[in-house]
């Protein structure tokens, strides 16, 4: 029984709710007068109850008090109990901490001296670590004496089978260790690791000190027959000839035993692996090569990088009769037979360039001029090799690699030396390109020079300064990466470098002729007079420049024939270019190639390469950059032909002005005398013939002064006869003469320059001198000209009258009549 039930027991009655129970009960009950019958009944009742209650209180207050008397004495014993449990906590905590602090580390407390516990594991500890290094150095000290016996038995006995034993044993130790400590835990797997590497390491020494020892007995032997001075071989003794096959083959045998024996990736192959023999023969020429080009010595110069390439180069070459008379029979008799003893011996060269290449890049790579030569140079030993016929075949990597990449690889191969050295060579085309656009004389036109080639159909062609030497510097750059052996670095160059260039001038002559055409036509005759002079700020006042003497003239035509000589000859360059079988295999690997098309695409100025690659390309690869110059060409000549039919117009204005009024004082009878307005005209046309004739090619020219003479002729026709109104008797002679003196100007300008005479000069003049030639017609002439024109007579028989007495049948008939109208005497 819980307590609070105890509690509830013990409770005194609840009067008014014994009270309240009771009311309700007499309620509910006796509702009305009839139902007090039953009240006597309702109170013996209650009285019964009542004492049967009493009677139950009794009973139970005597349970509750005994009840309570156990209870109490209960709770006294279990706090007795607590109070003997609670001392005994307190004593195990003691005691606890007590043992605590004798076994705690002495770190925690800063005690002098550790505990047992620690003591003991520390000794467990060591001697699990003693117990494994005592393994380890039994490992290692049975490899090392293995390795040891394995070198003593090819010291003190000749080569044979037997010899290996001590190293196949070794090698067989090796083996088991590693297949034993396949299995072991990841908890020791670094140091199983460590533990094989270092065996395998044992093993790999000890080989090459067994190599070691019998390349010494090699290079004794070659000493005592000259090596490495050029050898003849005959002059030495049998003996020591003997001495030096011998001690050779041995080291043959033994590459043969290894390659048997050893497995296959007990060590990868690097560049200075090869014959045993020849590597031996090669370690007092790589002596010498470092006495000279690794040490203090004058001879190791950054700059001379063709000093180290000649030295091995001249190795090479003194060592190959050597090489071919001596060692290549020895191989013959070998399992190495398949071997070029010059090729191999070159090939372990190769290491001595490389080493010293890779030592000298970083020095090279802040000063481009130095890092440039130095490719230059590798490259040129590449190409010095390669003519001497080596190739890997016939040599001990003929199965690792399939063709060799060429000394110049080692920096050409590494993305950021080849990147220094591009930015450098990019530098210098640019300096030089700026060079040549900033040089007083870059826009003279240059003299003919022996030195200049055959440029296609157009030998005679000028150039400005600026085109030639633009050329020669495109040339250079050509030069400098066409023996490049890869074609992605040869398409970086042609894309980085020479195709800016081409861009670049191409740009600069293309704003040249905007300017010209902008202060030429648009402004300044739009608005005349608005571009006549122009006010230029300084410091120290201002400058009146006249923009007109820019562009008029033969200054102006000048500026022009420039413009179109710089065009022309880099187009013409272009050309001669593309065709060369340097750039046809360039394009053609581009096309083919998936990765050089991608970086071809991105040059603008580059033709789309076919995206399939099998067919072979039409273009060349300046095709483009071909067209884009045609375009200059084209227009450089249309705005020739339009400046000089322009000012010649321009000038022509006053003498038709002059020549359309009627003049008084004028009679028949007078001289026919040429109009001083028409001298300035003819003077001008003459001199720009002049200049054209003497500056650009023949067919060009001859090309130029049809347009000229074809659009002037058609402007004096179209101002001086057909829209001029009516023309008397002697004005018709003296628009006759004039129109002679047109034909003259030009004969005497061009000075032979057209290929048959005068019939060429008069070609494009024809209509307008036989328009001219029918107004100045007189009498009988006259007279039957206009009757068969205006008649019934055959257009044939007409057309024969025209060439009988105008020397030409290039104007319609209709135009004829027309002319004639114009003469005040036409009678029709």
């Amino acid at each position: 029984m819980t307590s609070s039930q105890i509690r509830t027991l013990l409770s005194p009655p609840n009067v008014p709710e014994a009270s309240q129970k009771a009311l309700s009960f007499i309620n509910n009950t006796f509702q009305s007068l009839d139902d007090l019958d039953a009240l006597e009944d309702a109170v013996a009742e209650a009285k019964q109850r009542d004492e049967q209650l009493k009677a139950e209180l009794s009973i139970s207050q005597e349970s509750v008090d005994a009840l309570v008397a156990r209870t109490r004495e209960a709770a006294k014993e279990h706090t007795r109990t607590v109070e003997g449990l609670a001392l005994q906590r307190l004593s195990l905590a003691d005691e606890l901490s007590y043992l605590v602090t004798q076994l705690s580390s002495v770190l925690s407390h800063g005690e002098a001296s550790s505990t047992l516990l620690e003591d003991i594991e520390t000794l467990h500890r060591n001697l699990k670590e003693l117990q494994s290094v005592k393994g380890y150095v039994q490992i290692i000290e049975h490899a090392l004496k293995l390795s040891e016996a394995a070198c003593t038995s090819f010291t003190a006995a000749p080569l044979s089978t037997a010899s290996v034993t001590e190293y196949q044993s070794l090698q067989e130790f090796v083996v088991k260790v590693s297949n034993a400590c396949a299995g072991v835990e990841d908890g020791a797997g670094a140091q199983t690791l460590n533990l094989i590497t270092f065996l395998e390491a044992i093993r790999d020494k000890c080989w090459e000190d067994i190599k070691g020892t019998l390349s010494s007995s090699l290079l004794a032997a070659s000493e005592r027959i000259g090596w490495p001075t050029p050898v003849d071989y005959i002059a030495h003794s049998p003996e020591d000839r003997k001495s030096f096959e011998r001690a050779f083959s041995d080291l043959l045998k033994l590459q043969n035993t290894g390659e048997k024996i050893r497995p296959p990736n007990a060590k990868e192959r690097s560049e200075k692996d090869g014959l045993y023999p020849i590597q031996a023969l090669i370690q007092p020429i790589s002596l010498r090569f470092k006495y000279h080009f690794e040490g203090s010595r004058q001879t190791n110069r950054l700059d001379k990088p063709e000093w180290y390439f000649t030295h091995v180069l001249n190795a090479i070459h003194e060592h190959r009769p050597f090489m071919e008379s001596v060692i290549q029979p020895l191989l013959s008799s070998t399992e190495y037979r398949g071997i070029v003893a010059s090729r191999e011996f070159t090939l372990l060269l190769f290491p001595l360039l490389s080493r010293k290449l890779r030592r000298s890049a970083p020095s090279l790579l802040p000063r481009p001029s130095l890092l440039a030569h130095t490719i230059y140079q590798a490259l040129v030993f590449d190409a010095a090799v390669l003519e001497d016929h080596f190739s890997l075949a016939g040599t001990s990597a003929a199965a690792a690699e399939n063709q060799w990449n060429g000394i110049s690889d080692v920096i050409l191969g590494k993305e950021e030396w080849f990147n220094a050295w591009m930015e450098g060579e990019k530098q210098f085309a640019d300096d030089q390109y700026h060079n040549i656009i900033a040089a007083v004389d870059a826009w003279q036109i240059a003299q003919d020079t022996e030195e200049e080639e055959d440029l296609g159909s157009t030998r005679d062609l000028r150039a400005t300064a600026s085109a030639r030497r633009l050329k020669a510097l495109v040339e250079q750059v050509t030069d400098r990466y066409s023996p490049l052996p890869h074609f992605s670095h040869r398409t970086r160059f042609l894309i980085t470098i020479q195709i800016p260039l081409l861009e670049n001038y191409y740009e600069r002559i293309l704003s040249s002729l905007d300017a010209f055409e902008t202060l030429s036509s648009v402004l300044v005759r739009a608005v005349p007079g608005a571009l006549a002079s122009v006010s230029l700020g300084r410091d120290d006042g201002t400058v009146k420049v006249d923009t007109r003497r820019l562009t008029d003239g033969v200054e102006g035509v000048q500026r022009l024939c420039k413009a179109w000589l710089s065009a022309r000859y880099m187009q013409t360059a272009m050309e001669g270019w593309g065709e060369e079988l340097f750039f046809l295999e360039l394009w053609t690997e581009i096309n083919h190639r998936a990765s050089l098309r991608s970086q071809a695409l991105a040059a603008a100025s580059l033709p789309d390469p076919r995206t399939d690659g099998s067919a072979v390309p039409q273009e060349t690869v300046f095709e483009e950059l071909i067209t884009q110059y045609e375009k200059l060409v084209l227009r450089a000549e249309n705005i020739i032909v339009q400046q000089v039919c322009g000012e010649v117009e321009g000038s022509l204005k006053a003498h038709f002005s002059a020549t359309t009024s009627p003049n008084p004082n004028q009679h028949a009878e007078d001289d026919i005398a040429v109009s001083q307005t028409l001298l300035g005209p003819i003077s001008l046309l003459s001199t720009h013939l002049a200049y054209l004739r003497t500056t650009l090619p023949q067919t060009i020219m001859t090309s130029l002064y049809r347009r000229v003479a074809g659009r002037l002729a058609e402007h004096i026709l179209q101002r001086q006869i057909l829209y001029r109104g009516q023309i008397s008797a002697l004005e018709g002679k003296t628009i006759h003469v004039e129109c002679e003196l047109w034909v003259e100007t030009c004969q005497s300008a061009l000075g032979g320059a057209l290929s048959g005479g005068k019939n060429r000069v008069e070609a494009p003049w024809l209509k307008l001198l036989q328009a001219g030639r029918l107004v100045g017609l007189e009498g009988d002439a006259w007279e039957n000209v206009e009757d068969d024109t205006f008649g019934t007579r055959g257009q044939e028989e007409w057309e024969d009258l025209m060439l009988e007495v105008t020397g030409a049948s290039e104007i319609p008939r209709a135009e004829v009549q027309r002319i004639m109208k114009s003469r005040e005497d036409c009678s029709y």
